[in-house]
């Protein structure tokens, strides 16, 4: 028991240490230290502290129902009914009623001895509400990245949370002493191989994104660190050229238009060098979001008025489509330069006579933020690297591959993630993926 207690406590903190930003990161961490409990139980016992025992006993029978549902309910998403803060949290704090009177009764009343049969009564439905939960929103998911993490966390949960109920609760509510842990041993087992696995083939709660799909992260973190380094020696370099060049000027006659005319050329490339290192720079520092409620609409429609009169002159129509409406708790500056970003991308893909579409739709776990266009489309090879920085599928020198890596980073920070789609000849849809409890009001 002392290795279950272990493993479910540095279950805990791993994903507290990938992502303590996270509220699903925040409530699994939580349902896994009330389940750790319990593994200290033996140990309890053979020191002996009974007393200490059953409390630990009493804890974690109490609180690790509470804890599953509350991780189903921040999994899940789907915040509509409980939209504000306030009312979020009283609706947690009514869940935790009846861990909370069970608690005070048996340590009033029952010397900290646990009646499963009352524990039962108010467990069950928590325990099956919150397998219906993963199931619900594995069903439910649309983002085919995101469908597969949730297939996956629901494929390690929901066996063994069933187990548990059977054989733990209904098990010694029917029968007090009877030794669970012998029959609910192999499904612990196979829940920890399964995430073992599964956190180093495909990701659970994000920990993959911290040690195989944050490559890219990884790659993004050294380019910045790489484009500070390289910021700072352009800017002196440059700067020692531009003095030298004003110098130079003055030294030379006045009557040689031959030496003007090369020092304009230098003065020129000087201040080329400098703008380009500040633009690198400003799309591969550190972002810090300032998120406020923002009308999703409005911000959109701000970027349509932006680009319209230039697209209309070059012939390409910019159309919205916007199935919701919502207000949602987001950095409106970074939020518009990504939507900004995408648009010109998607004006360069099309050409003339092409239709560029923004859109706003929902679903149960998500707000979607996309700009679609019916362009030249974009090879599959290549749409597997396009977040990747200075990667970049166009051949201008003003293009330096940062736009979709910074499209990334600022829906990475927001708590969403970016998605693109694209088939060569038919177009290209790039979605933002808002998660619900980002709604504001």
């Amino acid at each position: 028991m002392l290795y279950y207690f272990a493993g479910l406590v540095l279950a805990a903190v791993i994903l507290l240490a990938t992502n303590h930003r996270s509220a699903t990161n925040r409530a699994a961490a939580f349902f896994l230290s009330c389940a750790a409990i319990g593994g200290l139980e033996s140990l309890l016992l053979e020191l002996p502290w009974k007393g200490w025992a059953r409390l630990a006993q009493l804890l974690n029978v109490t609180l690790t129902p509470y804890g599953v549902l509350l991780f189903g309910l921040v999994y899940y998403g789907d915040n509509r009914f409980v939209s504000t803060r306030p009312r979020m949290n009283a609706f947690y704090g009514c869940l935790l009623l009846p861990p909370l009177m069970t608690i005070a009764f048996a340590c009033l009343f029952d010397d900290l001895q646990v009646n499963y049969r009352f524990v039962l009564m108010w467990a069950a439905p928590y325990y099956l509400a919150s397998c219906w939960l993963l199931i619900r929103s594995l069903w439910k998911e649309q983002n085919r990245m995101m469908r597969r993490n949730r297939l996956i966390t629901t494929v390690i949960m929901v066996p063994t949370l069933l187990a548990v109920l059977a054989f733990v609760y209904a098990g010694r509510a029917i029968a007090p002493d009877f030794p669970f842990f012998r029959y609910i041993a192999f499904f612990f087992g196979y829940s920890f191989a399964a995430a073992l696995l599964c956190v180093f083939l495909y990701g659970v709660l994000g920990v993959k994104l911290r040690i195989e799909h944050d490559p890219l992260e990884t790659a993004m973190k050294s380019a910045a660190s790489g484009t500070a380094l390289l910021n700072h020696t352009i800017k002196n370099e440059a700067g020692k050229i531009a003095l030298s060049t004003l110098n130079l000027r003055h030294s030379i006659e006045a009557g040689s238009p031959q030496s003007a005319d090369h020092l304009a050329i230098i003065e020129q490339a000087s201040a080329q060098m400098l703008q380009m290192a500040g633009r690198i720079h400003g799309q591969m520092k550190e972002i810090v979001l300032e998120e406020q409620p923002c009308r999703i609409t409005e911000l959109m429609e701000a970027c349509r008025a932006n680009h319209q009169p230039l697209l209309a002159e070059r012939g390409i129509l910019l159309e919205a489509d916007y199935l919701a409406d919502p207000v949602m708790r987001i950095d409106a500056f970074h939020m518009k330069a990504v939507l900004d970003n995408l648009i010109h991308n998607a004006a360069e893909a099309v050409g003339k006579g092409g239709i560029i579409t923004l859109a706003v739709t929902e679903t149960k776990q998500h707000m979607i933020l996309s700009v679609k266009d019916n362009g030249r489309g974009i090879p599959p090879d290549e749409v597997a690297r396009v977040f990747e920085p200075f990667y970049t599928t166009k051949s201008t020198a003003a293009n330096f591959g940062l736009g979709l890596s910074y499209a990334y980073k600022v829906m990475q920070r927001s708590g969403g993630t970016a998605e693109m789609t694209s088939r060569v000849g038919s177009g290209t849809v790039v979605s933002l993926y808002l998660p619900r409890r980002k709604l504001s009001g």
